[in-house]
């Protein structure tokens, strides 16, 4: 609230108001759960906090307690009321768009319902900002878990254009530009799925009884003479250290930078990332086994955790970047987790048993290439895609931010 209160100090521009949330809102916290409510009457099914995302409802897991009939009336959800989170991450708001003819909510909600002078779809934008900038930190109270307090939420400063008018012109710039974002988001989609068909059709004697004519079928050990686990030694956040490679440091068979952890201690030359380094993820959730990627020199020095293991292949006969997608092909990540063994609340794969798998792969290492260069040119669409999406993201921000605190 000190923010806003600093924003009247400076004025804000004409036509605009502060106003408390309580006052532009009838303000609604959802009913208790109860053991009467979940075995009683007149059972209805009602949205919880994990049904909230911001801007979308999952109806994926729906529970249902009972309602008497003045509670129907009291906690049914009409078109236009917004749900905010209470707790976990306090604020994260959905609006009610009649997805469901009936529906009802629990306490782990507030439900705002307009009193006539604010968009709800306004509101909506408005608490996204608002949670960015952290602007309910001051009336988040804190137990186990952070919660926003329907009293304190009521005295919450929403600045905001007097005209609806004015609200709806600002949301539809918003929703504009949102527009523009998931048309980028579904293009990317799109080229991800024609890349996963361009590479399923590439290796399609993988799914063959016998390999195809000019494809070779043997095992990896062949191909790959040699596994190696890295370093176990215990890692920090000090940037002094090497750099260290982890399983979520893995991503489309390329490594993903942005949480790196590093080595204290110094790290053997032989421990030390080369270019066409393969790694492979070979304990952790079934989900993330397999996961792989090859090092292309992304930053000056590296080197791997010992969850990780570095299968380096024969390149006269194996090129990595062919590896690798061998690797991440749907097929293969199923026999992975067929050969991985269950540990406590993880599963293992044995670099032994990894390399006693059949692998198909052209003989001529030309044809490798020829494959990797038709899924190369679907990353470098994708990476353009990516790019004009930060480029468009970076600029949806600063125009919100513009737009809901009065700038423009």
């Amino acid at each position: 609230m000190g923010f806003w209160r600093g924003l009247a100090m400076r004025e804000l521009r004409p036509g605009w108001a502060l106003s408390r949330v309580g006052d532009l809102f009838d303000m609604q916290l959802g009913k208790m759960l109860s053991k009467e409510a979940t075995a009683g009457p007149a059972q209805r099914e009602y949205l919880t906090n994990k049904n909230v995302q911001w801007n979308r409802i999952g109806f994926e897991e729906l529970n249902h307690m009972s309602f008497s009939g003045s509670e129907r009336v009291k906690f049914r959800l009409l078109r236009g009321d917004l749900l905010v989170t209470e707790g976990g991450e306090v604020g994260r708001t959905a609006i009610w768009e009649e997805q469901r003819q009936e529906c009802y909510f629990q306490k782990s909600l507030h439900r705002l319902r307009s009193r006539g002078g604010i968009d709800p779809r306004y509101m909506l934008h408005y608490m996204n900002y608002a949670a960015r900038w952290k602007l309910f930190d001051d009336a988040v109270g804190q137990t186990s878990i952070a919660h926003l307090p329907q009293d304190k939420f009521a005295e919450h400063l929403v600045a905001h254009p007097v005209s609806l008018r004015e609200q709806r012109r600002i949301v539809e710039v918003i929703e504009a530009v949102s527009a523009q974002e998931q048309a980028i988001e579904a293009s990317i989609a799109k080229m991800r799925s024609v890349r996963q068909g361009a590479l399923l059709a590439s290796m399609s004697s993988v799914v063959e009884a016998e390999p195809l004519a000019g494809w070779a079928r043997v095992p990896l050990k062949d191909v790959v003479p040699t596994a190696e686990y890295g370093i176990s030694e215990a890692l920090n956040q000090d940037p002094r250290g090497v750099p260290v490679l982890r399983m979520n440091n893995l991503q489309d068979g390329r490594p993903e930078l942005s949480e790196l952890r590093y080595s204290p201690v110094p790290v053997p030359n032989r421990l030390r990332l080369q270019y066409g380094d393969v790694l492979f993820n070979r304990t952790n959730s079934i989900d993330h086994i397999g996961k792989s990627a090859m090092w292309r020199d992304e930053i000056p020095e590296a080197t791997f955790a010992s969850y990780l293991v570095r299968i380096n292949s024969d390149r006269t006969r194996l090129i990595p970047e062919y590896l690798v997608e061998w690797l991440m092909h749907p097929l293969i990540r199923q026999r992975v987790r067929a050969i991985s063994t269950v540990a406590v609340q993880q599963v293992n794969v044995n670099p032994t048993r990894l390399r006693e798998m059949d692998i198909d792969l052209p003989v001529e290492v030309a044809e490798q290439r020829r494959i990797i260069d038709s899924l190369n040119s679907c990353d470098g669409q994708i990476a353009n895609e990516e790019a004009e999406l930060a480029k468009l993201q970076a600029l949806k921000l600063g125009l919100v931010d513009d737009l809901l605190a009065g700038r423009v």
